[in-house]
């Protein structure tokens, strides 16, 4: 067995299979539009294929047919020690081919990118570890702590078929799993004046889909109605549309702030009772986007449906929100809505999803800035926590402690967030590379 952190298994060949995993995944359509509409196991199947080839044994599950997930285990060298979760998604949001300068499901790879929805979010850390797990088979690496890997359906829905089913179905599989790590962390963030960032998520906002409904009394359209369902819904939208959330930071936000604080070279006490967040954030230049989506619960009208004649006043509307909940802040959510809505239209959970927060100061969160820092010294690793949500959540009712950590290296002026779900999402070959390396390192010394 080789040194489990001596001299990285990561060859040729690793690199070589990352970029050519990342573009033949994306190959695989794997659109889930919701509702049941994915067929992931095309997917599944090709992840277990080359896991068996390293010598493991996956297991393809599922609770609705066609809707498959990927459960290995990798035994680590202490067996008292407890295990990791390394989880990423098969399902990609739809894109449209007209829209796009190559065919989103081409995996094209050119002038060193590879093309193609998924990309980034997330069948090019599907594709990491993949290679790393065969990189380490060729060399003999055994970890020190179990890794679980689980490759699952559904995330980009409800996750009903994906780690829901299998939190709720399969908790066997993660027995002794404490923390676990999956995407939208440990990319390279451009600040501005050569300040390189690579943001950690150790958070996530809780998803708060709602239903409004409204009622009242239908009639004709020519008549004084002061029971329309359509206005007491049009004005229920309109509070929640305009509503001025207040600042609340939660302990991962907070630990951003002051870190940014310093990296800017600006003197502010985040802990102080005069702290001003705002006030902060606006000297923070690009790395705002970081922050500033998170110091505050959300809700943004999505749709609305109502009527079916221009004549006709109905006797119901519906609209849906989405809104979004900070660690500690659900209640104050709730309290608002309920004002917000008021007493003739009622609200209830479309989709509801808790929020996470992990610690920063954790010897996890150490060796995961350690991991990125030693292959990119001069950039400097943040906390922050995610806007949206991952399949950490339903993993989190298992005890598992989520950490964003999908690493990649990119180049100054590539827009990531605007990868996500975007037109022409791409990644670079340099960036799969980086990544493959600092994931190696980070496992093994896990």
């Amino acid at each position: 067995m080789a040194d489990r952190e001596g001299a990285t298994p990561v060859d040729r060949t690793a690199l070589d299979e990352v970029v050519t995993f990342t573009s033949e995944l994306i190959r695989i359509d794997t659109t889930n539009r919701g509702g049941g509409d994915c067929q992931e196991r095309p997917a599944a199947e090709y992840c277990a294929e080359r896991l068996a080839a390293a010598g493991l044994e996956p297991l393809l599950l599922e609770r609705t047919r066609g809707r498959t997930n990927v459960v290995a285990r990798i035994e680590g060298t202490d067996p008292s020690a407890d295990a990791l979760l390394v989880h990423g998604h098969l399902d990609v949001v739809p894109a449209e081919p007209a829209d796009w300068s190559v065919h989103p499901f081409s995996g094209e790879v050119r002038d060193g990118v590879v093309w193609g929805r998924g990309a980034v979010d997330m069948k090019n850390m599907d594709a990491m570890v993949l290679a790393v797990v065969r990189a380490w088979a060729r060399a003999g690496i055994r970890p020190r702590r179990d890794i679980v890997l689980a490759f699952t359906a559904d995330e980009e829905d409800s996750a009903a078929d994906g780690s829901g089913f299998l939190a709720a179905e399969h908790p066997d599989l993660f027995a002794g799993c404490t923390e676990g790590i999956s995407e939208s962390g440990a990319y390279s963030f451009h600040a501005g004046q050569g300040l390189t960032l690579y943001p950690i998520a150790a958070g996530e906002r809780g998803t708060a889909w709602l239903k409004l409904t409204a009622r009242g009394r239908a009639g004709h359209g020519s008549k004084v109605n002061r029971e329309n369902a359509v206005s007491r819904l049009a004005a229920a939208v309109t509070r929640i549309g305009e509503h001025a959330w207040p600042v609340r930071l939660t302990p991962t936000v907070r630990a951003a702030l002051a870190e940014l604080a310093v990296l800017h070279d600006i003197d502010v006490d985040v802990h102080g009772p005069d702290f001003d967040a705002d006030a902060l954030i606006a000297k923070l230049g690009p790395a705002a986007a970081l922050v500033e989506p998170t110091i505050r619960n959300s809700a943004n009208p999505t749709m609305l449906d109502a009527g079916y004649k221009v004549n006709v006043i109905p006797g119901q509307a519906t609209a849906f929100i989405d809104g979004r909940m900070l660690p500690g802040a659900e209640d104050e959510f709730h309290r608002t809505m309920d004002e917000l809505t008021g007493p003739d239209v009622e609200w209830e959970f479309h989709h509801r999803e808790v929020p996470l927060q992990a610690p920063v100061d954790s010897p996890t969160f150490a060796k995961l800035r350690a991991a990125v820092e030693r292959f990119d010294p001069a950039g400097r690793v943040i906390p922050f926590c995610m806007a949206g949500g991952t399949d950490a959540k339903q993993f989190s009712r298992l005890g598992i402690t989520g950490y964003g950590f999908s690493p990649l290296k990119l180049p100054v002026g590539y827009d990531y967030a605007a990868m996500f779900h975007g037109v022409d999402e791409r990644v670079p070959v340099d960036a799969l590379h980086f990544g493959v390396r600092v994931l190696d390192h980070y496992l093994r010394s896990a």
